[in-house]
């Protein structure tokens, strides 16, 4: 499997939504593996850690970023769940989970109606150590220029997200711990 050439089926290579997205990803990725060498005794599966994590966003070109240049129809916070429909019908469900589920910390029941989201009302929550590790360290970086490969620091990601609810934090906190942060 090529995480690189799955993209290009979807975003043109020399269009800045696909540097936004590649740049991003291939930090995610590195900071994953970063954190999963960090944990030996959890058994990650390192190879499918940085295939995942390459893809963990695919689905961000069909929402509407326009700082990013996505010009989609869809709220940004579906890019999980659209991106897990693309990889579904790729042959990855496996990668799919990960697009799902990696979306802040997680998005619950009660966040999709909160947020009104046009997607299904189910848990897409991180379940696996591989899931949690991805998105673990997608919380380092976003899209914008400055962070597309400079790490944001621990009090600025849980500042982000203590505005979505203590809840969200104290998940941040518990993988702290967990990767040894």
């Amino acid at each position: 499997m090529n995480p690189l050439k799955i993209i290009e089926k979807f975003y043109k290579k020399d269009s800045n939504s696909y540097y936004y997205l590649v740049e991003h990803s291939k930090s995610v990725a590195k900071k994953a593996l970063e954190v999963a060498n960090k944990v030996p005794h959890l058994n990650p599966d390192l190879k499918f850690i940085e295939e995942a994590a390459l893809l963990h966003d695919i689905g961000v070109f069909l929402t509407y970023a326009p700082k990013i240049e996505c010009f989609g129809d869809r709220h940004y916070v579906e890019h999980g769940f659209l991106g897990a429909q693309i990889l579904e019908k790729e042959g990855y469900p496996r990668h799919a989970l990960v697009c799902e589920n990696h979306v802040g910390v997680g998005l619950t029941i009660e966040d999709i109606r909160k947020l009104e989201l046009q997607i299904p009302l189910r848990n897409m929550e991180p379940k696996t150590i591989e899931e949690e590790i991805i998105c673990f360290a997608d919380k380092f970086f976003s899209k914008k220029d400055k962070y597309l490969n400079t790490e944001k620091s621990i009090p600025k990601i849980i500042k982000g997200l203590s505005k979505f609810g203590e809840s969200k934090v104290v998940i941040f906190e518990k993988w702290i711990d967990k990767f040894g942060y």
